[in-house]
């Protein structure tokens, strides 16, 4: 029997720049709460967040996963022609096919990609990261660039109490290369199909007869059962997340989860005992909840900004609708 082979060597893969697109357009609360009848007050301590990011018409998906990939390609001193994967975690392309990946990578110039999309909701780019890092390891793929791209005012009821105030636009990427040494984390991940009745779309695009409905599917949520299992699962998560690198609490330079909510962030790392010296991401005061962006907005924030250094330690958790979390310890580019 001849045998298939199997080119694959280990090595190790790192993360080698970081880029962001934020739409223009910022929204402060005071304009949320006039469409909803909520207090503005009320919204900062309910979410922590003060303004979220509006796309325009003119920011497509493509254009916000196009410019953050750009800035992450000169970070990374990649060139889109050396990229044999790109992978864009969303759950807001309008299409069903073709993947808007595939647009990504034609609109980058990167000819020889493999190109794909990935749909896990806020916990996207974790689980594409994982992916992309295997990619690397094994010798499948020598460049990959992983998008985080939403554009969740395109599935938001404005007027909905739950939601409204939450979510927001943007989009953030990362290079994946080889490294000398780990740079990636062993992934956890986990998805609870019982719960996904807590965050979930008002509708199917048809109702299983080939109807569609009249008014386009919204997100609909409800807060405190979201809250319940975030607050329960993902401390245990992340601890695991720090066992499988090797890594303590008090040797991370920086926290980056999910921008769902502060609360949810707050109870983390009181649990998770971080240190002072720890940089949390906050990205979500004036950012608002990005889902599959957030995390890599957050990252290249705190990078832009001095408070994360290059190089160091963080551990990301990424959780949302499903309910599902992955997440883990890089190293920072």
């Amino acid at each position: 029997m001849t045998a298939i082979r199997d080119t694959g060597v280990l090595r190790h893969s790192r993360l080698l720049g970081v880029g962001a697109y934020r739409p223009e357009q910022s929204v402060p609360n005071e304009v949320v709460a006039e469409r909803t009848g909520l207090d503005p007050g009320w919204i900062e301590r309910r979410s922590g967040i003060r303004s979220r990011r509006y796309a325009s018409a003119a920011e497509t998906l493509p254009v916000m996963a196009v410019s953050a990939a750009d800035k992450a390609l000169a970070a990374a001193g990649v060139a889109p022609d050396e990229l044999d994967v790109v992978i864009v975690a969303t759950i807001t392309s309008m299409e069903q096919m073709p993947a808007a990946a595939v647009e990504v990578a034609h609109r980058l110039g990167a000819t020889r990609a493999a190109a794909f999309d990935i749909s896990a909701a806020c916990a996207g780019f974790c689980h594409a990261l994982a992916l992309a890092g295997d990619l690397v390891r094994l010798g499948r793929a020598e460049h990959v660039l992983v998008i985080g791209a939403e554009r969740m005012t395109d599935i938001l009821d404005h007027s909905d109490r739950d939601t409204a105030f939450l979510f927001a636009d943007g989009a953030g990427a990362v290079v994946v290369g080889p490294s000398r040494e780990p740079g990636i984390g062993p992934v956890v991940w986990n998805a609870d199909g019982s719960r996904n009745a807590a965050l979930k779309m008002s509708a199917p695009w048809h109702d299983g007869t080939g109807e569609r409905p009249e008014e386009r599917p919204v997100i609909t949520m409800s807060g405190w059962k979201v809250y319940r299992w975030a607050t329960t699962e993902l401390v245990p998560a992340a601890q695991r997340m720090l066992d499988l690198a090797g890594v303590t609490v008090d040797q991370l330079d920086a926290f980056i989860p999910h921008q769902a909510n502060m609360l949810i962030t707050d109870h983390v790392v009181e649990q998770l005992g971080l240190p002072e010296h720890t940089a949390v991401a906050r990205d979500i005061v004036h950012s608002g909840n990005s889902s599959a962006a957030s995390i890599p907005l957050a990252m290249d924030e705190l990078l832009s900004s001095g408070k994360a250094p290059s190089g160091g330690l963080a551990l990301l958790v990424g959780f949302g609708a499903g309910l599902v979390y992955a997440g883990q310890v890089v190293r920072l580019p």
